[in-house]
């Protein structure tokens, strides 16, 4: 039987004793760290840092003062461009229509003789026919007929010649003039064709001596016992004598 080896109580084991002296060297260390940290930290808080001031120099030069620039003449604005003219609408021409032609009736076509036997030619002359008896001759024409279209001037005749109204404004302005005034005188005395021959020089008296004339009344003329158209000039004298 062994005998186990006995180990005193106040002994420590050499390896114990190393790992503890690391272990509080290490501790040591890192409370010295701490330390240390809290120190900047504290000393960043209470002391602000003072920020750097920079000292600038400006120099300031005087410069010529600018040009005026010239005025840029003012551009004409040109007018507008003109409207289009519409274009105008013509209305297209209408062609004629042609008139249709007639179409030509064809002519009936004769339809042949039948073979009929032509009796022959009787010898005997046949008597001659009764002449016509003559045309009636046209009536000619009478030389009264072409005296009406004419009517003859003379220097006489059998009316009544009205006195023309004198116009109060001519005799106002003092107008004075003789009007011819000329009228044919028909079969029945009625009077026609009245018209202004010669003019006073005034046409209030002018217009005076035609309404004159207007109210005249005449008697057929007669030539040979006949009544024929007659042409006369009637003068009306405007004075103020009168």
């Amino acid at each position: 039987m062994q005998a186990s080896p006995t180990v005193s109580a106040g002994s420590v084991p050499a390896s114990s004793t190393r790992l503890n002296s690391r272990a509080l060297t290490a501790t040591a260390v890192v409370a010295a760290i701490h330390v240390a940290l809290l120190a900047v930290i504290m000393t960043l808080r209470h002391e602000p840092v003072q920020p750097t001031l920079e000292s600038h120099v400006m120099t300031a030069q005087l410069l010529p003062p600018a040009p005026v620039a010239t005025p840029v003449a003012v551009q004409s604005i040109a007018p507008p461009p003109p409207k289009p003219t519409p274009p105008v609408h013509t209305r297209p021409k209408i062609q004629p229509k042609p008139t249709p032609r007639p179409t030509p009736t064809p002519l009936p076509v004769a339809a042949a003789p039948s073979p009929v036997a032509v009796a022959a030619p009787d010898p005997t002359p046949a008597p001659p026919a009764p002449a016509a008896p003559p045309a009636p001759a046209a009536p000619a024409v009478g030389r009264e007929t072409l005296q009406i279209t004419a009517p003859k001037n003379v220097s006489h005749l059998d009316c009544n010649i009205a006195k023309p109204d004198y116009p109060s404004l001519s005799r106002r302005r003092g107008e004075t003039g003789t009007a011819y005034v000329r009228f044919v005188v028909g079969l029945t005395g009625k009077l026609e064709n009245i018209e202004l021959k010669k003019s006073s020089g005034f046409s209030r008296l002018d217009d005076a001596a035609l309404a004159a004339v207007h109210e005249t009344s005449c008697k057929p003329f007669l030539e040979n016992g006949q009544p024929i158209r007659a042409a006369y000039t009637q003068p009306y004298d405007f004075n103020l004598n009168d």
